[in-house]
């Protein structure tokens, strides 16, 4: 079941150009093999930006085909 949930995320939507991960959570979706390695922790206004950033363009996208379908 978590490798079809891994699928269905990871998957880039043609609608969207992005997958469902990267829509909600504004980065690639991963599986890491080391877990508890330290990784640099992103400052919070820089990923509130980023999370913007692509929520934009994801809606910019969604219009579009909105529009489209009409």
């Amino acid at each position: 079941m978590a490798s079809a949930e891994f699928a269905v995320n990871n998957k880039i939507y043609s609608a969207t150009k992005v997958s469902l991960f990267m829509a909600n959570y504004s980065r690639k979706l991963r599986m890491k093999a080391n877990i508890r390695r330290k990784e640099k922790m992103e400052k919070t206004m820089e990923f509130a930006e980023r999370m913007k950033k692509v929520q934009e363009k994801t809606e910019v996208a969604l219009r579009k085909i909105q529009k489209e379908m009409k």
